[in-house]
């Protein structure tokens, strides 16, 4: 289980690698973003298709709730420790500074500044923004990572939910 699980995490972090570098991007191109929104939404049905994969081929079409929701936690956290390598390489080597220079400008920009003032949030947004300047990449990297562990505890229920299916089941649907 271990095995398919690393191999399944390392896809998965391709595919929220992939939404990081769009949301990067995005930054400065609307379609980016857009693309980014979409890959962090579909990640959750790439598990449950990994996770059928798994059931399909390694377990001979049978697997419980226990053994789909310990694998789909696995997958998550494998795929959370690669994606928070790449967004330490990246805030550590690359970046300089633009991430949070793209979000200072877009603050401050005439529909930034309406919005916050529509909000009345200006000193939250410049403590957030501070906030962000004082993290290191070692921050970003270990947040997104628990952040990653913790929806894999959450959406590995309902997927091993769904995905789960007994000997029984299997003699039922023939």
């Amino acid at each position: 289980m271990k095995a398919f699980a690393r191999q399944d995490g390392a896809l998965l972090s391709l595919l929220w690698i992939g939404g990081f570098v769009c949301y990067i991007l995005g930054l400065a191109n609307p379609v980016m973003a857009m693309l980014a929104l979409l890959l962090i939404v579909v990640s959750p049905f790439f598990a449950a298709s990994r996770l059928r994969h798994f059931r399909d081929y390694a377990r001979e079409g049978i697997i419980t709730f226990r053994r789909g929701y310990a694998y789909t936690v696995l997958t998550f956290f494998y795929g959370g420790l690669l994606l928070a390598i790449a967004m330490f390489v990246y805030f550590n080597f690359i970046d300089q500074g633009y991430l949070l220079g793209k979000l200072t400008e877009a603050m401050n920009s005439a529909e930034g500044k309406q919005v916050i003032q529509a909000y009345g949030m200006r000193d939250q947004m410049e403590q957030g923004l501070r906030e962000l300047a004082g993290m290191r990449p070692i921050d970003y990297a270990v947040n997104m990572l628990t952040i990653n562990i913790m929806t894999g505890f959450l959406l590995g229920l309902p997927i091993a939910a769904f995905m789960q299916r007994s000997a029984v089941k299997i003699k039922n649907e023939r």
